[in-house]
């Protein structure tokens, strides 16, 4: 059989490569792109998007419990989980099948099957039906990433879970572990914790969600305590003695091991990239660490072969993948795109309350040699918040003394991480704390607090 002939092919239908397929038929490439499992990738059915939906619900559960506070009456406050779970894969069903209309749309080709590069711009796809073989002067993995699986404390979905099985809980968990305190344990500590599960999270670095400025991770921390979650930090797992529906954990601590039984443990200790398999090796792609080394432009050092998204590094965020899904497919298309700079990336994690960031935190400004200015403002000082109910977080914003520019900002608290976008468009229009200050936000907002915590920065703080 003949190989099918293409401009672009893509490998992975993540939100890096989904993106990148579309970007490219509508810069008139002809486009194909292979999957193996799912369109949406990890993200839409198994990631951001599921766990978002089953947040929502336990949101919505802790408000029911505060409804005398706002004036209302709610009795017998109760969940299904089972049907809170089938929500929660009703929304990734809808946006996925969504990913297949959008191909469609953008006439791009698509073949479900797993893909191997037996050469310089050859794909080989198994699918049901046998072997395709697919040709292209331009190649973009975006093969995506999995849970990292420590020995001697790997799932086994009855037990010990990753974030595939606690999305999809057999029951629910009465005395809960939590390894790893980024984005997605805490995440998952927060929605079982807020259920009423007896939760604990144990973290191997110094403070929970440890990207994050340190500032922020102890006001998040707090919080966490306060919601009855116990924080183990510098602590580590050594091992898990599992028995009848019951785990005794090893937890090393200050120097010694302390013994605890819990009777589910959710395992979140980072990720790995799919570089398995693919032919890589072969075609001289360097790898480190399970990532695939490219440079700012994403390009691999082979001709003609990009990497994308988690496969390419840090930070491991479908928005990052799917803007340099875009930056790709334009750079092959013959324009000149910018590259994707790490330090314009927003974090957003879900937990209650939440948290967001861009650039540097106040740590890593003065460890580049910045003179940094620094400026804070809490929720409890905010009109919005307080009819909000929501009266506990904080926003902070660091400038350079020199220049005035926004180097980073990091909030906790209600609706964080929609407002972050505020300062992402400022960092990339290379505003100024001038410009911010200039700026009229409207009353009343949450977003308010990013203004008072700019003029703050400059001793011009009004509402504190």
């Amino acid at each position: 059989m003949a190989a099918k002939s293409f401009d672009m092919i893509v490998i992975g239908a993540g939100p890096g490569g989904y993106v990148a397929a579309i970007r490219g038929a509508q810069l008139g490439m002809n486009v194909a792109v292979v999957e193996r499992e799912h369109m949406g990738g990890i993200c839409l059915n198994w990631g951001c998007i599921p766990t978002k939906a089953m947040l929502r619900s336990s949101e919505v559960f802790h408000l029911m419990h505060r409804a005398k506070e706002f004036g209302l009456k709610a009795d017998k406050i109760d969940y299904d989980l089972d049907a809170v779970v089938k929500r929660s894969r009703s929304v990734a069903g809808q946006l996925s099948g969504g990913i297949g209309h959008l191909m469609k749309k953008n006439k791009v080709t698509t073949v479900m099957g797993e893909a191997t590069l037996t050469g310089k711009g050859k794909v080989s796809v198994k699918t049901e039906k046998g072997t395709e073989e697919l040709t292209a002067k331009n190649i973009v993995l975006a093969t995506g990433a999995r849970a990292r699986e420590l020995p001697g404390l790997e799932a086994d979905g009855d037990l010990v879970w990753t974030y595939k099985h606690a999305l999809l809980p057999p029951r629910m968990p009465k005395k809960l572990l939590v390894i790893g305190s980024g984005a997605i344990g805490i995440e998952f500590a927060s929605f079982y914790n807020t259920l009423g599960a007896d939760t604990t999270v144990v973290e191997v670095m110094d403070r929970v969600l440890p990207v994050e400025d340190a500032e922020i991770s102890a006001f998040a921390k707090k919080a966490f305590t306060k919601q009855g979650m116990k924080i183990m930090e510098k602590a580590m797992v050594k091992q898990l003695d599992r028995a009848k529906g019951k785990v005794t954990a090893h937890i090393e601590v200050g120097g010694k091991v302390e013994k605890h039984d819990f009777d589910t443990v959710i395992s979140a200790v980072g990720i790995v990239g799919n570089v398995e398999n693919l032919g890589l090796e072969a075609l001289g792609v360097k790898i480190d660490r399970t990532h695939v080394v490219v440079d700012e432009y994403c390009r691999t050092g082979v001709d003609g072969l990009y990497a994308i998204g988690d496969i390419a590094g840090a930070p491991w965020l479908a928005h990052k993948a799917s803007h340099e899904g875009v930056m790709v497919a334009e750079l092959i298309a013959g324009k000149h795109p910018h590259p994707v700079r790490p330090e314009s990336i927003a974090g957003c994690t879900y937990c209650h309350p939440q948290v967001a960031s861009v650039g540097y935190t106040e740590a890593k400004a003065k460890e580049l040699g910045y003179d940094i200015k620094v400026g804070r403002f809490p929720f409890i000082g905010n009109g919005k918040a307080i009819a909000l109910g929501e009266p506990e977080g904080m926003i902070k914003t660091i400038f350079d003394t020199k220049t005035g520019e926004l180097l980073g900002a990091h909030m906790v608290g209600a609706e964080v991480t929609e407002m972050i976008q505020g300062y992402v468009v400022g960092r990339q229009l290379e505003t100024t704390e001038e410009d911010l200050m200039h700026t009229v936000f409207p009353h009343p907002t949450l977003s308010e607090m990013m203004h008072e915590s700019v003029l703050d920065a400059y001793g011009q703080v009004i509402h504190m």
